[in-house]
């Protein structure tokens, strides 16, 4: 049996609004201190021996989802310009070879038929990522961006974790890269579309996207400032319109935004305000051709709670705004995408993602538009997502669109817009016997104290839905998340078989500070609201419980990252009704964060959680739900928290802290670091199968089902 490591107590006071909280780890901040180095290490090392005996179950997992997946395929080719992109993955190698061939007949769109051992006629091989992470213990390829004529590649590698990126241009007739070369930059790029210049984007000293510049490619000048934001809240970016019309530079805090456009005819000139910003109103621009005019699409949330659609000229978009898509309470309203000759919407209704075709003068028709003039696309499922997939084409016919659900694999279509018709271009193989009728999806709802209701998704093998009442509850894994607008949508994953293929039910919790049910959704959990995200979760596991779906001692809890924070909160609210806890990237330690404007990220954050710093009355109310200051003297479930040295979202030490803190009140908790990696966990398809296997492993040791 491994002795559990115990973190020195040495209490470092912290004092707000009158209240001093004296914190006995925050000296495992020092991340380049050799003795916090040696603690992480010590406490990789227990939980090594203490889940030795699973290493077995770890191995038969991870050749079971490997063995589930295709490891030599190619992507469903997109086209752009006079060729078509796809990825190719090859068995045993980590990361994806991003290829290209020629279009043979500009006049068809029906992507090629590609055949993993069958050679492409004219493949050119742009990018090996395994080439290029060659050496590295991490890897992460950030922006990847072609030129509009095909000649030059940009793209930017991470190589440590720390989403610090290295900028760098190929030659794409040669295969060499450029002398240009920029360090530092965040992952976002794009090229101008003469191939001459590229934007890319830069960090302040709290890691916040602050700068956007121009780089001359093969100049001999310095870089220029194009655009730098001095409010701490807001982050910016820079994009291209579908068109090749307008440079795009976006600014976004997590309540407002502002859109600047430039004409990509003119990189070097000055871009113009679309809508100067105002507190509280967000938007997005799309460049679209109506009636042979520039106009700008603008998705908007100003008197609109769920965002409408207006129409703006582009050369005056402050100016009359026509309505194409009023407000609906019972839409969100998610995006808008233009092309030549038609227009598409991403939407939620009924808490599920789809995609819809608009009838706007001057453009394709929808022959069935419904109110609103927006048709939705059927795909005949209770519960899928639909979203739009890789369409960089201004005019093309089709509307390339990915899918999936529960229980069907992720799903490659084609719509054709003229015709209506769906086709189907490739469904992710799974190996192995895969067949869907044996599996069943559904959503139940349950009630919230305050009448809410909360919508949960359960996906399992029909007969852990049909058990008869003598064998009692099946073992399930709850997930949940709530914050962000951010909606966990059904979607296929072929690790999962691995508990479902074993009897367990697999949940997600819809719960408030997510946006599955529209922006009031969302609202109704964030800033001093918050405390409903934990409460709705424990509902949806009374619920569940209550129903005949689950019991205590079966009940697994999973949540990553502000999910993570979920975890912790949940594990302090009611720890009796899980049997385990998994928290990934957990933001454990809130209000240490949010107080302090120098850490990464942290300004922006205020509007997402309040501003503890200069507010007592978000002070105390974070401090009322922070799991990290809220451990008590209780029986807390099985705990595993999962973190990374490098994540400059969520720190490592907001774990640590608190599995520090949760080991002192004797409850049963392990912590795992990832030495080399960032907030997204470890790189390469085959290190992040084996990361699953150890995660799916200790979640069945807790089911009792290691031996199932």
């Amino acid at each position: 049996m491994s002795t559990p490591p115990v973190a020195d107590r040495r209490p470092t006071p912290r004092t707000h609004h009158g209240h001093t909280f004296e914190d006995p780890y925050e000296w495992l901040r020092a991340k380049d201190d050799p003795e916090v180095i040696a603690h992480l290490e010590a406490e990789n090392a227990h939980t090594d021996a203490t889940l030795a005996p699973l290493e077995p179950l770890r191995e038969r997992i991870f050749t079971e989802i490997s063995s589930r997946i295709l490891q030599t395929d190619l992507s469903v080719p997109v086209r752009e310009g006079r060729w078509w992109y796809y990825t190719r993955s090859v068995e045993g190698k980590q990361y994806g070879i991003s290829c290209r061939a020629p279009v043979t007949d500009p006049a068809d769109w029906t992507p090629p038929v590609l055949e993993p051992g069958t050679p492409v006629e004219g493949e050119q091989v742009l990018l090996d990522s395994n080439e290029e992470a060659e050496g590295h213990d991490f890897f992460s390829l950030g922006t990847f961006d072609v030129s509009a004529d095909g000649g030059l590649l940009a793209y930017a590698v991470d190589t440590v974790g720390d989403e610090r990126y290295t900028l760098r241009m190929r030659d794409l007739a040669t295969g060499e890269n450029l002398p240009d070369a920029v360090e530092g930059t965040a992952p976002g790029a794009v090229l101008s579309p003469d191939g001459r210049h590229v934007f890319y984007t830069t960090v302040d000293e709290a890691w916040r996207p602050d700068t956007v510049w121009r780089h001359e490619i093969g100049g001999s000048g310095d870089d220029a400032i194009v655009f730098r934001e001095p409010d701490e809240r807001y982050w910016v970016g820079i994009g291209l319109s579908r068109s090749l019309r307008y440079l795009t530079l976006e600014l976004e805090s997590k309540i407002t935004s502002e859109v600047w456009l430039l004409p990509a005819e003119d990189p070097t000139g000055e871009f113009r305000v679309v809508w100067p910003r105002r507190e509280g109103v967000e938007y997005s621009v799309s460049h679209a051709v109506l009636g042979g005019e520039d106009r700008l699409l603008v998705l908007h949330n100003e008197g609109a709670t769920n965002f409408e659609l207006v129409s703006v000229a582009a050369e005056d978009p402050q100016g009359p705004r026509e309505t194409v898509l009023a407000h609906n309470p019972d839409v969100r309203l998610e995006g808008v995408s233009s092309f030549a000759r038609h227009v598409a919407v991403s939407f939620r209704r009924s808490g599920l993602a789809r995609v819809g075709l608009l009838a706007l003068p001057g453009l394709a028709a929808p022959e069935s538009a419904g109110p609103g003039l927006l048709r939705e696309i059927d795909f005949g499922e209770p519960l899928f997502t639909a979203g739009l997939g890789g369409n960089p084409e201004w005019d093309q016919p089709t509307l390339r669109i990915g899918y999936g659900s529960f229980v069907t694999p992720s799903t490659v279509f084609d719509y054709d817009v003229e015709s209506g018709s769906l086709r189907l271009r490739k469904r992710q193989p799974v190996l192995g016997g895969y067949d869907p009728t044996d599996y069943d999806q559904r959503r139940v709802w349950a009630r919230a104290g305050d009448g809410a209701l909360i919508p949960i998704s359960l996906v399992a093998r029909r007969e852990a839905f049909d058990r008869p009442d003598t064998a009692g509850p099946p073992p399930v894994l709850l997930y949940g998340y709530g914050s962000y607008e951010a909606s966990m949508d059904p979607a296929f994953s072929p690790s999962r078989l691995s508990l479902l293929d074993r009897g367990v039910v697999y949940a997600v919790a819809h719960v408030r500070g997510g946006g599955e049910l529209g922006r009031e959704w969302y609202e109704q959990g964030r800033l001093l609201a918050k405390r409903t995200t934990f409460t709705d979760f424990v509902a949806a596991a009374d619920h569940l419980i209550r129903e005949g779906y689950a019991s205590p001692d079966r009940l697994v809890a999973e949540g990553g990252s502000a999910g993570g924070l979920l975890m912790g909160a949940v594990a302090n609210l009611a720890p009796d009704r899980f049997a385990g806890i998994l928290a990934s990237v957990p933001f454990v330690d809130p209000l240490t964060s949010i107080l302090d404007p120098s850490l990464p990220l942290t300004v922006i954050e205020w509007d997402e959680w309040g501003d503890p710093l200069h507010d007592p009355e978000v002070y105390e109310y974070m401090r009322s739900y922070s799991p990290y200051e809220n451990v008590t003297e209780q029986q807390y479930p099985r705990i595993l928290a999962m973190t990374s040295l490098h994540d400059t979202r969520v720190l490592y030490v907001e774990p640590a802290k608190w599995v520090a803190r949760l080991r002192e009140v004797g409850a049963p908790v392990l912590l795992k670091t990832e030495m080399s990696a960032g907030h997204g966990g470890v790189s390469g398809r085959y290190s992040a199968w084996r990361e699953r296997a150890f995660e799916l492993a200790w979640i069945l040791d807790v089911l009792g089902l290691a031996d199932a």
